[in-house]
C-alpha cells in the first residue's frame, strides 16, 4: 500500500517507520494515525519483517504531539473515540510479537511521548527532548500516557512530568528509565539498526513469548505471573525453533531460525 503521512521501507528482515509530516514536527493528526495503524497491521502479518523502527522524519521531532487543530474541536463524545482509537493503535505496537524500538530524534511530545512510551525500546539522541504538556492545553495524556510513564519511570517522576507538563532532556529521560540509550544525533540510526538487525537475527518465537511474558506479567501478582512465564516457556518447548536452537548449540553451529 502507498502511505502519505507514514514512509515505510524494509529491509535485512528490519522494518523503518518513519512519521512523514515534517513542516508540522510529525503531529499525530487523524490520517497519520489510520496510517500507522494500517501499516502496522501490514508489518505484523509479514513473516520477513522481524524488527521495526520508528522515527520522525527531519532533525527536529520525533513526534511532536497531536495536531492541535483536531484537538481543539473535539467535545466530550469526539474526545472519548479520538482517545480510545490511539490507545488501540499504540497497544497495536506493544503487542506486535516483534521488537519495535522508537528512534526518538527530537520533540517526543504529548502523543508522541505516548507512541515512544509504547515501543518496546527507545533509543534517544542527544538533543532529544520529551515530555506530556498536555496540561498545558486544558486536557491530559489520552493515548495511554498515564498509564505507561508511571510504569516505565515510577508514579512520582511520572506525575511531576504530567503535572508540571515540562520537558526532560534526552540524558534525564536515560537517568529516570524512560530511554533505554542516548547516542550522539549521527549516530542514532546506525545505532538502531544494528540493534534491530541483532534481534532479528535471534528466534522469532522467542522474542515474541519473552514480551509476552513481559507484557502480561509485570502488573500481575509474582504467583501468578510466574505461572504465565511457565506456559509461555511450555509453548516454547514445542517450537522447531527450540529443537533448532538446542541441536545447533550441542553441534556447535549457527541455528537456522524458521519461525515455526
Amino acid at each position: 500500500m502507498a502511505y502519505e503521512t507514514v514512509l515505510l521501507a524494509i529491509e535485512n528482515r528490519v522494518a523503518t517507520l518513519t512519521l512523514n509530516r515534517p513542516k508540522v514536527l510529525n503531529a499525530l493528526n487523524g490520517q497519520l494515525v489510520g496510517e500507522l495503524e494500517s501499516v502496522l497491521d501490514e508489518l505484523k502479518r509479514n513473516d520477513e519483517v522481524r524488527t521495526i523502527l520508528i522515527t520522525g522524519a527531519g532533525e527536529k521531532a520525533f513526534a511532536a504531539g497531536a495536531d492541535i487543530q483536531e484537538l481543539a474541536k473535539l467535545n466530550a463524545e469526539e474526545g472519548l473515540r479520538f482517545a480510545l482509537r490511539g490507545q488501540r493503535v499504540f497497544t497495536q505496537i506493544e503487542t506486535m510479537g516483534k521488537p519495535v524500538i522508537a528512534c526518538i530524534n527530537g520533540f517526543a511530545l504529548g502523543g508522541g511521548c505516548e507512541l515512544a512510551m509504547a515501543c518496546t525500546l527507545r533509543i534517544a539522541s542527544e538533543s532529544a527532548r520529551l515530555g506530556q504538556p498536555e496540561v498545558k492545553l486544558g486536557i491530559i495524556p489520552g493515548y495511554g500516557g498515564t498509564q505507561r510513564l508511571p510504569r516505565l519511570i515510577g508514579r512520582g517522576a511520572a506525575l511531576k512530568m504530567m503535572l508540571t507538563g515540562e520537558m526532560v532532556t534526552a540524558a534525564e529521560a536515560l537517568r529516570l528509565g524512560l530511554v533505554e540509550e542516548v547516542v550522539p544525533p549521527d549516530q542514532l540510526m546506525p545505532r538502531a539498526r544494528q540493534l534491530a538487525e541483532s534481534l532479528a537475527a535471534i528466534a522469532p518465537l522467542a522474542i515474541a513469548h519473552c514480551i509476552a511474558a513481559v507484557n502480561e506479567g509485570v502488573d500481575q501478582p509474582l504467583d501468578r505471573a510466574l505461572a504465565q512465564e511457565a506456559s509461555h516457556f511450555a509453548l516454547c518447548c514445542a517450537t522447531a525453533d527450540k529443537d533448532e536452537g538446542t541441536a545447533a548449540f550441542l553441534a556447535k553451529r549457527q541455528p537456522t531460525w524458521t519461525g515455526k
